[in-house]
């Protein structure tokens, strides 16, 4: 195992915690990222490496490469890949596709030795061996060998009683631009960030936990960032309890898979 490559696709926060738990125990990581993320969970994800070249989550570094020759198996390893050419190169046993992209799936069984899809729009036996299920609730974390998670609702989970009202959303199409950093302090009517020339304030008091990285080009409608009620900055660095929950059942699928358990 300690030899074993794992590939995920995503570097955004539930792909980062699942990186985080499977380079913890051993495994050999690489993720595929897009050339500008769209990730608001920015401190807790190692797709801030696209940008910075290096990012760190709860001690584990991510290090962007740019060609499959730089692999260092010391570290989480971050390309830009969008088309995959890394699964056709490395030939990994296990692959994660952890985009919660919720539609048009184009993974399949059989893309590796074994295949997990995180969220809806996977099928369990078409798209891949085995689906986590990442919607808040009692099933959070279970692993679905038949059929599919749980639909996307469409509604942010809630924090406090607070759902909507904590995302950040583009008005229109343009060049996003933050005016906050994430960890501040904010009330209800603070300019938190903007796109174009118009600002987007906060709908409610609470913690910036995240925001895309300045210079995105977002359509309209796109998540922007989020504000936590719980005012507590410390949460907007560290995995939440939910990312948690998802990487342990991506590593209780793996080695249940190798153990014959499954």
């Amino acid at each position: 195992m300690m030899n074993e490559i794992v590939l995920i696709r995503g570097a955004g926060e539930h792909a980062s915690g699942t990186a985080h738990r499977l380079f913890k125990a051993g495994f050999r990581i690489l993720m595929t990222e897009l050339e500008m993320p769209l990730c608001v969970r920015r401190m807790v994800s190692f797709s801030s490496a696209i940008f910075g070249g290096i990012a760190e989550v709860e001690g584990v570094i991510g290090k962007k490469i740019d060609s499959i020759d730089a692999l260092d198996w010391n570290v989480v390893n971050v390309i830009i890949d969008p088309n995959l050419n890394s699964l056709r190169i490395l030939k990994p046993s296990i692959l994660i596709d952890a985009r919660l992209k919720k539609r048009d799936i184009e993974t399949r069984k059989g893309d590796a030795s074994f295949v997990i899809g995180l969220g809806p729009g996977f099928t369990a036996g078409i798209h891949c061996d085995v689906v986590i299920e990442t919607n808040r609730g009692h099933n959070l974390g279970k692993i679905i060998f038949n059929g599919e998670a749980e639909p996307d609702t469409g509604t942010p989970g809630s924090i406090r009683g607070e759902s909507e009202y904590r995302i950040l959303r583009a008005p229109c199409d343009g060049i996003f631009k933050s005016l906050r950093n994430i960890g501040d302090a904010v009330e209800k009517g603070d300019a938190v960030c903007r796109v174009g020339e118009r600002e987007i304030s906060s709908l409610l008091k609470g913690v910036v936990r995240g925001l895309l990285h300045d210079g995105i080009n977002v359509s309209q409608n796109t998540k922007l960032g989020d504000i936590d009620p719980r005012l507590e900055p410390s949460y907007c660095f560290t995995l939440s309890d939910k990312t948690r929950t998802i990487s342990g059942g991506v590593l209780e699928a793996i080695l249940s898979n190798k153990s014959g358990r499954l």
